[in-house]
């Protein structure tokens, strides 16, 4: 039977303090001296632009970062989302802080996976949490070191991540959390992570579900020798599911989105089968969008030429509180373009193909808002509220870029993303407005320009866009491997604003 996430242990709070951080200031031949063997070369010309906007680091060294946002005062937060994925070296969970002042300090918290977003409201950090076998969103009061678990229950302990909180302009809260399994099902992959940490991990559904009873063979690798089990959805690793089985829908799932009043009460589904709504974003008119990361070709189930996506949660227009039925966007079973997994367009050249995994799923709620390439790997996003910056009402959308060759054997798939793409959500069409000369990693090729684009955001009045880079993630056909000390925040602005 699946683990019941209440009887785990619940995590009921960490410690978190300030602590002082020295950082300098350097520019042209000194700052190239003080960059780290896996990025030593930062250059802003390497990096294209629109004509008529200008880019400029104002950040750099930073390790593992996920996500930025702005105080109307102008102070910046970056989280750091520490070692909880392969790295070298180890790296702790953090947020750094700097001050219009250029004063810096670091948020530093003894959690085993750092923050994966970071919202200023009012004084106070929202900061969304990845790590043991909940989820968390958590509440930091700046001025006065007070920290507030507000959500403790989503399931979480595997390979996607938690999306928001963000605030809409109704004064709800609104956040995601992405699913345990790769591909809908736990398997020896996701041991390279976290299962290998959270054993009992597994994906719940939102709404009650009847499974075919496809199971997945793989081995084990717990055991010392050769050894093969089955795995069903919605099941911990090496369980097996039955044909015709129920597994029970329930409000605290994964691969969903909620809203809640601010405190974290009144928790309301409003999504789920979105495998990893990361990027969340909400326009002035209050129409709410997730960003979505396609399947990966490998392994025992494996799927081939699913787009990245934006999902536009029409949902969310109904009244808080009046949301019965969540709708369902397409995971476990469905592709981004809503062909199920294993229809012919989506059969791999590697690994094993996939087999449907719920007999009468329910009612699919796209299609999306836009298709991307597939292993884009589509993060945070941000509408452009501004004519001061221009392109009001596009959404922007950092893209980290593929992990081929590791999850697809396509040659093509080799420089999906690296980029900063704007998005016309009525149309359905993007266009690319941050990018390297040449598509892919900056490193790749000896230049100076961006790695892996992670978050966007505007600042409060909304005539800058920060773009923050991870930094460098090398991937080989086997493995891969982030360096410390190789992110950086980039700032974007309009070069008559900037000589105004």
């Amino acid at each position: 039977m699946p683990t019941n996430y209440a009887e785990l242990r619940k995590n009921t709070g960490f410690s978190i303090a300030k602590t002082e951080l020295k950082t300098g200031t350097a520019l042209g031949p000194e700052l190239q001296e003080r960059l780290p063997p896996a990025r030593p070369l930062l250059d802003a010309a390497d990096v294209v632009v629109p004509e008529g906007y200008a880019v400029e680091a104002v950040m750099a060294g930073l390790s593992f970062p996920t996500d930025v946002d702005i105080a109307p005062d102008g102070t910046i937060y970056v989280s750091e989302g520490g070692s909880s994925w392969p790295t070298r070296p180890y790296m702790p969970a953090r947020v750094v802080v700097k001050k219009p002042s250029g004063e810096t300090e670091a948020i530093t918290m003894n959690v085993q996976a750092g923050p994966r977003s970071v919202t200023w409201r009012d004084g106070e950090l929202y900061m969304s949490l990845k790590g043991g076998y909940h989820m968390q969103i958590v509440k930091y009061n700046l001025e006065t070191g007070e920290l507030k678990v507000l959500i403790d229950q989503l399931p979480s302990g595997g390979w996607h991540e938690p999306g928001g909180p963000l605030f809409g302009p109704d004064g709800l809260m609104y956040f995601g959390n992405g699913s345990v399994s790769q591909q809908g099902v736990c398997l020896p992959a996701g041991f390279t992570v976290d299962l290998a940490k959270h054993p009992n991990a597994h994906d719940v559904p939102g709404q009650d579900v009847t499974l075919t009873g496809n199971n997945v063979r793989s081995r084990d690798p717990r055991m010392p020798f050769p050894y093969l089990v089955e795995t069903g959805a919605f099941k911990p690793f090496g369980t097996p599911a039955q044909k015709g089985e129920v597994v029970k829908g329930e409000l605290y799932c994964n691969s969903a989105v909620w809203r809640s009043r601010p405190d974290g009460t009144d928790m309301e589904l409003l999504a789920w089968g979105i495998r990893n709504p990361f990027g969340m974003a909400m326009n002035e008119a209050g129409e709410l969008y997730v960003s979505d990361n396609d399947f990966e070709e490998k392994g025992e189930r494996a799927i081939a030429n699913d787009p990245d996506r934006i999902w536009h949660l029409k949902i969310a227009r109904e009244p808080f509180g009046t949301v019965k039925t969540p709708a369902w966007y397409g995971f476990p079973d469905l592709c981004g373009d809503g062909l199920p997994v294993n229809h012919e367009t989506h059969l791999p050249s590697r690994g094993t193909p996939a087999e449907l995994l719920l007999e009468n799923p329910p009612e699919w709620a796209g299609p999306a808002a836009f298709l991307e390439q597939p292993h884009s790997c589509m993060c945070k996003m941000d509408f452009s509220r501004s004519e001061a910056f221009g392109y009001k009402g596009e959404l922007f959308v950092a893209e980290w870029g593929t992990l081929a060759p590791l999850n697809s054997p396509r040659p093509e798939d080799l420089d999906h993303g690296f980029r900063v793409i704007r998005v016309d959500v009525e149309k359905g069409t993007a266009q690319p407005f941050m990018h390297n000369q040449k598509m892919g990693p900056a490193t790749a090729f000896g230049s100076g320009g961006i790695e892996r684009p992670v978050s966007c955001k505007f600042s409060p009045d909304g005539k800058d866009l920060y773009v923050l880079d991870f930094g460098v993630d090398k991937v080989t056909p086997g493995n891969m491997m982030g360096f410390a000390h190789t992110g950086v925040l980039w700032k974007i602005s309009r070069k008559e604003a900037q000589n105004g």
